[in-house]
This record gives structure tokens, sequence and C-alpha cells, in this order.
């Protein structure tokens, strides 16, 4: 149980990270399977399977729309996959959204993982860890965090040369490939964005440097 229960209509940073660091995704197959189960898991209780759904999106939109009935648990506002763990930004939308659909999603792709690589037992480290979002100020600020985590790791140097993120979505060059909803709640531009994000770049990178040194 939590100590403290998610709210209706609050906004959260959730992150979750695998056991021990271990690297969960290893091929550009594996971050689409996540980024499937995402788009599957939002829309709620399934009414198919993953599998039948997953056809869908690939061509037969009956079958996208029908697994689109029923409420919603969260919004994602934003979003990156990292090799060895996951940042979200959800809103909750009905009680238990986020659980649910953290539990769902996590469970979905470790038993694919497992299967896929021929292993047994859990693959992250423990429940998803969350922040609530207080105003929207923190709530800009943090999106740019969870954009720039693959450049803070230096697996890139420009966070749009990272392909499983949000990013793209929030500098417009994201094509139909839409996860997220935040035009409601950040006013900015394309460009402004991209600029805002990229003004933070090496300082991000030097805080990551002296984290240890921050930790009482």
């Amino acid at each position: 149980m939590r100590k403290i229960k998610l709210a209706e209509g609050s906004i959260y940073h959730v992150f979750t990270k695998s056991i021990a660091g271990y690297v969960i995704f290893n091929h550009q197959e594996e971050y689409d399977r996540m980024i499937d189960s995402i788009k599957f898991y939002q829309k709620g209780k399934p009414l198919i399977s993953f599998a039948r759904f997953n056809e869908g999106s690939k061509g037969k939109q009956n079958i996208v729309v029908e697994a689109s009935k029923g409420e919603e648990p969260v919004n994602i506002i934003a979003y990156c996959l990292m090799p060895t763990h996951i940042h979200f930004m959800l809103e909750q939308k009905k009680e238990k959204g986020i659980s649910n659909f953290m539990n769902n999603l996590l469970n979905s792709y470790t038993r694919y993982f497992n299967l896929k690589h021929g292993r047994k037992g859990p693959l992250w480290e423990s429940r998803f860890k969350n922040v609530l979002v207080e105003d929207d100020i923190q709530l800009l600020h943090l999106t740019r965090y969870i954009h720039l985590n693959p450049v803070t790791a230096h697996i890139v140097d420009d966070p749009k040369d990272w392909g499983h993120s949000s990013y793209h979505e929030y500098i417009g060059s994201a094509g139909h490939k839409y996860i997220c909803e935040f035009k409601d709640l950040i006013d900015i531009k394309h460009d402004t964005y991209q600029e805002f994000t990229m003004d933070r770049i090496e300082y991000q990178r030097e805080l990551a440097n002296i984290k240890h040194l921050l930790v009482d």
C-alpha cells in the first residue's frame, strides 16, 4: 500500500527502473513493443487482446477503435524510455488510474521480455516511484528534465536524436506518432521549447556528475 493515495486530476512524475541496472531495451523492436503497450494500456481496461490491438495499429482501424472504448485511466503528458529505466509524467483520470496503468504496462513488458530472452522472474526493481507536480512551472521544467535524460547520460548530444521519448511531440516533428496530451497544460511554441530544452544541457550534465555529493 502507498502511504499517500494518488489523487484524481493530479499530475505526477512517475519513475521506474530495472533490477540492478539490467538493460531492458536492447533493440528497436523492444522500444517499439513498449510504445505499443503504452498506447494499449492508456485506453483503460482492454476489450481485446494486445496482439489483436497491435494488428489493428498496423492497418486495421476498426480494431484500434474497438480497443479505445471506456474511460482512460491516465493522460500521458510526457515520457522517456531509457535502456534501464522509464520516466512518465501522468495525470490520473480515475481512481487507481496510474497504479493500474503502470502495473498493466510493466507486467505486460516483463512477460514479453522474459519470453523473448528465455529468463524468469521480475524485471523491475520495485513499485514505481512518484512525485506530485504542484504547479505549472514545475511541470514545464520536469518535461525538460525527462526529455534530457538521454543527453545527460551521454547517449546522444541532442534530445531530437533520441527516438524513444515525447520530445519530438513537443517540438512538432513527431508526424502522426502522438501519444501525449499536453497542449492544454503547456503553452509554448515548438521552437521556443527546443531552445528552452537545449539551454539546459550542460547544467543538467554537471548536476548529474555531482549528484552523489548531494545525497545525505
